[in-house]
């Protein structure tokens, strides 16, 4: 069994200042995982010192001094795969191969993107004579949750460090083996002591205090949209910048064509992935109404073919992280059979077989209207809702009626229309056909939070911009 005891600040393992301790539960089994340590105010207070003593060189440090510490890190996160592999599945449940792949691919892909964007990312520019720098904000406080562990440190810690800010980074307390493995390859690494400090605690022992510290000059912090309002209530009082990503709901508009039936296949896996326990899901699917008896099929067919078990062995999908989140969503899947939805596959219970581990059935509801539950609240959990629309018009209407604003999807083999759809769509980011790219910009509109990451965006909210006037002389 696993014990985290130690933080890491300063370039340093240091004890924490306190004696408590969380216990760390193995969703498949329901089990005592390990422990760890419960950080508090002063361990807080220790590493935004060891952060902010830092700042002053690494502030200063050349582009090609920050690309060869970041190529560093690479090196020591592909030596260190089997690792995180493994420490993601027993805390919080994702498949191995789940795990192994695309858990650690987005790592590594977001570590090469903020490399390339470092190489020309342009730091100044000239507008006649005045000089635009673009200059590290100073301390980033970092906060991240269970869903997807290391990528979401990932899309923080690297462009932080790119822009020159230093850091201190509050991995969830749900995820904490996966986060001490990434400072183990920040220290091999050899990230200047200080640059990068890890404390571990929950929101009210380490996030709350994190956020309202007079030296943290901007919080970045990805969970619920409940715990962002905490968040952004503790800073308020220092005026610092806080960046937001938070919950979804969602649509998948599918469109009326001849791909229509694979289309609504294709929007199921990618949606149960990671035990539907991913903030941009595409949890509201809208197709027209008169094919509806056509996607209950096309989507029964495929969320059959999905297989739910113990997360090391070939399964599509393993248990959801903890009894509070699967509690919830057996609870919100029987709202949707008390509103009247369309139970086409799933349900209640743990599937067939699994009598322990937090494992829910992959389940589909048809015929669901706007104002039912199902449709509003964010389920987080291998959950989909189909919806039905009369026109185009209604399903730009129902795809935007909703208090979240983070993703989106259009399926159809009309790429214009496809296009023109997309456009109407209140969201942080779109995709046509399910498409894919890390240097597009990731975040949402409205209780969907606010700021950008991935790509150069994500450098943005790391940088202050500084005006020097008379820098050139004038004519």
């Amino acid at each position: 069994m696993p014990d985290i005891s130690t933080f890491y600040v300063g370039g340093k393992w240091i004890e924490p200042a306190g004696t408590a301790t969380f216990e760390v539960v193995d969703p498949a089994t329901e089990e005592v995982y390990g422990t760890v340590a419960a950080g508090t105010a002063a361990d807080v207070d220790r590493a935004v010192a060891a952060a902010r003593g830092a700042f002053a060189s690494w502030s200063t440090s050349s582009v090609d001094e920050r690309l060869a510490v970041l190529t560093a890190i690479g090196v020591e996160f592909e030596r260190r795969r089997g690792d995180f592999a493994a420490a993601l599945t027993a805390e919080m449940g994702a498949p191995a191969a789940l795990a192994s792949g695309f858990q650690l691919n987005l790592v590594a892909g977001h570590l090469d993107t903020s490399i390339e964007v470092l190489r020309d990312y342009p730091f100044t520019e000239q507008r006649g004579a005045t000089l635009i720098a673009r200059e590290p904000i100073g301390v980033a406080g970092l906060i991240t949750p269970w869903n997807w562990p290391l990528s979401l440190i990932a899309v923080k810690v690297f462009p932080a460090l790119a822009a020159g800010c230093t850091v201190v980074l509050k991995p969830s307390e749900q995820s904490p083996f996966s986060a001490q493995i990434f400072a183990e390859v920040l220290d091999a690494a050899g990230v200047p002591a200080g640059v990068f400090n890890l404390v571990h605690g929950d929101g009210p022992g380490v996030g709350a205090p994190l956020a309202a510290h007079l030296d943290v000059d901007v919080i970045s912090f990805t969970g619920s949209t409940r715990a962002g309002i905490e968040v952004a209530r503790a800073a308020a009082p220092s005026v610092k910048r806080v960046t937001q990503e938070l919950g979804g709901k969602s649509p998948n508009i599918v469109l009326d064509d001849e791909r229509f039936a694979a289309n609504v296949a294709a929007g199921i896996g990618p949606l149960m992935m990671n035990s539907g326990q991913t903030c941009s899901a595409l949890t509201r699917m809208l197709v027209p109404r008169a094919r509806m008896d056509e996607a209950i099929a096309a989507a029964k067919s495929a969320a059959e073919q999905l297989t739910v078990g113990d997360p090391t062995t070939e399964v599509t999908l393993g248990p959801v992280v903890s009894k509070a989140q699967f509690d919830k969503v057996q609870g919100l899947i029987q709202r949707g059979i008390d509103e009247g939805a369309t139970l086409v596959v799933g349900g209640t219970g743990r599937p067939d077989g699994l009598a322990k581990g937090y494992y829910v059935k992959p389940t589909v509801f048809a015929n669901v209207t706007n104002d039912m539950t199902v449709a509003r609240e964010e389920i987080f959990g291998p959950v989909l809702t189909i919806l039905a629309y009369d026109s185009i018009d209604h399903a730009v209407e129902i795809a935007n009626d909703t208090e979240y604003g983070l993703a989106g999807n259009v399926a159809g083999a009309d790429l214009d229309q496809a296009r023109a759809v997309a456009h109407r769509i209140r969201a942080g980011y779109v995709s046509i056909n399910d498409g894919f790219d890390f240097h597009c910009p990731f975040g949402g509109f409205r209780k969907s939070g606010n700021g950008r990451e991935w790509g150069a965006f994500g450098f943005d909210d790391y940088l202050e911009i500084k005006g020097i006037l008379g820098y050139a002389p004038t004519a």
